[in-house]
């Protein structure tokens, strides 16, 4: 197809999660500054209110770029291994991609590409061949856990993850990376059965269709996953990758947030926070409080008490005990709503960050060259944290298990912070990996040249 002079247009298709989300609304709001026409596919329903708000929010202050719904086809909880309501998304989203094709052939001008999800590879990759559209698959985790997955299909075939046992402390061979620890890899891989194991397997079975792999990282960060693919270690017939982080954060009406922060001296605010979808134990919010008092520190602490923020009616003063806002109301301001996370690892009273290690907030991190306490909590989470703490980003400490695994203790804690805001050697190496992704993004940086490598290609497609 060719589209001559014409403006390039891109359809943009997410998954579900804000962990999916908001890199796909970064990339729509990237792509459209290179003057292509962007059309938007926003999933409906959403699962938790703070995606509809964000996707609200993004097209008040984008109005160039077009909206198309898509309404997914309910769950199917039949014969579903979870009862896991992003879980269940997924799958909804896999098994509806198919519709979208008569929605993408309405389009005007045609498209010239698509950009999807990971997760709607094997819905979405047979439509768009039989209409010649390229398909760049986007993943929104890390470079190394994208090779797991990417292996996952030959991995159950083999029965080599299936084979391990519980207790078993082995490494999972992946071609071209560091071997995997069993303890990090995510309990549904274990079971081939699992909903969220099928769905990431089929899905994965569609890589080799795909024109190539968006990732949100950058070479400085994740040399070895991104050579290894580079190169063809991994496996022969996946398509090139295409690293293009961190994904820069797109324009938000402009709104004050926590005017504490500024009343605050430098770098002595740990911020803690765990994501859009991870809710800890009352126990374990409990022990986290403590350590957070007794650290000494000032902390600006994000609370989820539910996956999905809709169901979030808890209390704060009754889930924190008595006494703990008068023991640190001076210290610490502790919240519910979203928050927006860019600002606050910008500001210069935040000096470190306590997080699960979502991809997305390593990205932030890794712009804002903020260090990191990596408490990775389920999915490809502790992967994740791995990258963290060997690119010298963060510390991780390994025998605090999955979430839910273990009572990790306030006294732990307090000292696992204290350690993260006075590890010199720790702030030295944030900084540098902070001037890293700041070249990374300058006019001949790696991840300039990689977009305009793919803008390119689909301007000559």
């Amino acid at each position: 197809m060719d589209h001559g002079d014409s403006q390039p247009h891109v359809a943009i298709c997410p998954s579900s999660g804000m962990g999916h989300l908001m890199p796909f609304l970064r990339l729509a709001s990237m792509v459209a500054s290179c003057d292509y026409k962007v059309t938007f596919i926003a999933m409906r329903p959403t699962v938790s209110a703070a995606e509809s708000n964000q996707i609200s929010g993004f097209f008040s202050t984008h109005p160039h770029i077009d909206s198309l719904d898509f309404h997914v086809l309910p769950s199917d909880t039949s014969t579903a291994t979870t009862d896991d309501p992003f879980y269940l998304h997924f799958q909804a989203i896999s098994r509806s991609a198919h519709l979208l094709g008569h929605q993408l052939t309405t389009l005007s001008p045609p498209l010239s590409a698509v950009f999807s999800d990971l997760l709607v590879a094997n819905g979405i990759g047979k439509i768009l061949s039989d209409l010649w559209i390229p398909n760049y698959i986007v993943i929104t985790t890390s470079a190394r856990f994208y090779s797991l997955m990417a292996y996952l299909p030959h991995l159950i075939t083999s029965e080599t993850i299936t084979n391990f046992s519980s207790d078993d402390d082995g490494e999972v061979e992946i071609p071209g990376i560091a071997p995997v620890p069993r303890h990090c890899i995510p309990p549904p891989f274990f079971n081939p059965n699992h909903l969220f194991t099928q769905v990431v397997a089929s899905n994965c079975r569609s890589l080799p269709e795909a024109k190539g792999i968006i990732l949100n990282t950058f070479d400085f960060f994740e040399p070895e996953a991104i050579g290894a693919h580079q190169n063809g270690l991994v496996l022969s017939d996946l398509p090139p990758v295409f690293p293009i982080g961190p994904l820069r954060p797109f324009e938000l009406n402009k709104v004050q947030h926590l005017p504490w922060l500024d009343d605050q001296p430098a770098q002595s605010v740990v911020y803690v926070c765990f994501g859009s979808r991870t809710a800890m134990t009352r126990d374990q919010i409990k022990e986290l409080g403590h350590g957070l008092e007794s650290s000494g520190y000032r902390f600006l602490w994000v609370i989820k008490t539910s996956k999905v923020d809709r169901e979030d009616n808890e209390e704060l003063r009754g889930l924190l005990g008595d006494g703990f806002f008068e023991r640190t109301c001076n210290v610490g301001v502790v919240v519910k709503e979203w928050v927006n996370q860019e600002e606050i690892l910008a500001h210069p009273a935040t000096g470190g960050f306590i997080n699960h290690c979502g991809w997305n907030s390593v990205m932030e991190a890794a712009r804002h060259g903020m260090p990191v306490l990596a408490w990775p909590q389920h999915g490809d989470q502790k992967v994740n944290a791995l990258v963290v703490e060997k690119a010298g980003l963060g510390l991780l400490e390994s025998q605090w298990g999955w979430a839910g695994e273990r009572l990790v203790k306030g006294q732990e804690i307090a000292e696992k912070i204290k350690e993260l805001m006075t590890n010199n050697e720790l702030k030295n190496s944030a900084r540098k990996i902070k001037e890293e992704a700041r070249k990374a993004w300058e006019k001949d940086g790696s991840s300039t040249r990689t977009l305009m490598r793919i803008t390119d290609m689909i301007k000559k497609k």
